[in-house]
């Protein structure tokens, strides 16, 4: 192959990545500052094109209880408009939502991770990005052979992000830190939530403004899957107070790694 053909494919393999990475033109797309001599690379992303989830990406969560409400496939759906919709409603005498996760589909350890999301209006539920594994339930090497990396929760109608890192299990032995931060508008519009994981510490974003650094617990080692999820609970204020249905909009979800520079 020549050298004129390699350059324009470079070139065009490039500017697909930036349309990507760029789309909507807004700052908070940003990705990273890559290392000397490495570009950023995306390895697996869902634009949420088409009618229905794509279920060989995702997979419905478990439908039951959880926390105050219920976990309901049919709360999950894409808008046919390049949107996932995760909606909660009160149905009979119970409240629903859903959660989707790659477990089994897609999963691994370290990259930049990023959703591009628009937010609830209504109080009693909470929406997240976020990541775990298998893993998480052991105890006795911290958070190394598992954690749950919660890259944005939003409990709060206001300007409030919580990162959060669990590990050791949910039982005795668990442990975990968090960090409440501020955005700029996050309830207004579309904003962008990254995680930055490396096998030495975690660098959260809020709309490409980094937020928190943090090795709680050593640095998880093992591959994860992704998980998008509303939860119904106290947290987020009283669920009878809301005006129903309400919903927690996803524009993407991408996953990127540092390769060499061409």
């Amino acid at each position: 192959m020549n050298t004129s053909l390699v350059q324009s494919l470079y070139l065009i393999a490039g500017f697909t990545a930036l349309a990507i990475a760029v789309r909507a033109g807004e700052p908070s797309e940003q990705l990273p500052q890559a290392s000397p001599g490495k570009t950023w690379k995306i390895v697996w992303h869902d634009e949420f094109e088409g009618e229905k989830l794509d279920e060989s990406k995702w997979i419905y969560r478990q439908e039951g209880k959880r926390k105050d409400g219920w976990w309901d496939r049919r709360t999950v759906s894409l808008d046919g408009q390049g949107h996932l919709v995760m909606k909660t409603l009160h149905d009979g005498d119970k409240y629903i939502d859903g959660c989707i996760a790659t477990q089994g589909k897609f999963e691994r350890a370290f990259g930049f991770y990023v959703a591009r999301v628009q937010f609830q209006k209504q109080p009693g539920h909470w929406s997240a990005f976020w990541l775990t594994c298998n893993g998480i339930g052991k105890v006795g090497d911290q958070g190394r052979d598992g954690s749950e990396i919660d890259i944005m929760e939003k409990p709060w109608l206001d300007e409030r992000i919580n990162h959060a890192l669990h590990w050791d299990g949910y039982g005795e032995s668990h442990k975990s830190e968090t960090k409440v931060v501020k955005g700029a508008n996050l309830m207004e519009g579309w904003h962008a939530f990254g995680l930055h994981w490396t096998p030495d510490e975690y660098v959260f974003f809020v709309d490409g403004r980094e937020t928190w650094r943090s090795k709680a617990g050593g640095v998880c080692q093992v591959p994860t899957y992704i998980l998008l999820s509303d939860e119904v609970g106290k947290w987020a204020g009283d669920i009878r107070k809301a005006k129903l249905p309400d919903q927690f909009l996803v524009d993407y979800v991408r996953v990127y790694e540092l390769a060499d520079s061409p």
